[in-house]
């Protein structure tokens, strides 16, 4: 699909899923065309939606009419790439539904696909980690005897801010 607004001010170049076209480099693609996260989750290109639009800003005339910026969506409530509820869940909570990055970085149309892709990546990544519990530990004896001894320090300077008291 290809719109174009009059006089020339915006494209926007839509494209239904990626296809065998859509360079992935370092190490981001497998063999079976999907888009690598972790070794549970791969995202099927066709479940990703991208569009195109002119960048704008510096760039000259190429900024004005290249559809060079990058919109990729994907669902994850539809998606087939999670196996388990509960990391499907996970990103729902941390994300929200769908996840949209939008990479205007480059001047070239399929570097701003890459970095689209890797930072939905690494957004999904960081949503799925399972952070480790705090384990609590009791504060050491001189930790203890530190902090008691500020706060006496600090009782002594307030007290020494009072009027003086006359016993007669």
């Amino acid at each position: 699909m290809s719109a174009h607004s009059g006089g020339g001010e915006s494209w926007t170049v839509c494209r239904g899923p990626i296809g065998q076209d859509g360079a992935m480099g370092r190490g981001e693609t497998d063999h079976d065309d999907r888009l690598f996260v972790t070794d549970a989750i791969r995202i099927p290109r066709f479940e990703l939606s991208e569009s195109f639009t002119a960048s704008g800003g510096p760039g000259g005339q190429h900024a004005n009419k290249a559809a060079t910026r990058v919109e990729l969506t994907f669902d994850v409530e539809t998606s087939s790439a999670f196996r388990h509820e509960v990391q499907r869940q996970r990103v729902i909570d941390r994300l929200g539904s769908p996840i949209r990055v939008v990479v205007d970085d480059e001047r070239s149309q399929v570097r701003n696909r890459d970095i689209a892709q890797q930072r939905l990546v690494a957004k999904l990544r960081g949503a799925v980690a399972v952070q480790a519990r705090r384990r609590a530990t009791r504060p050491t004896r001189g930790s203890q005897r530190r902090r008691l001894d500020e706060k006496s320090r600090r009782s002594e300077v307030k007290n020494q801010r009072k009027r003086p008291r006359h016993d007669d």
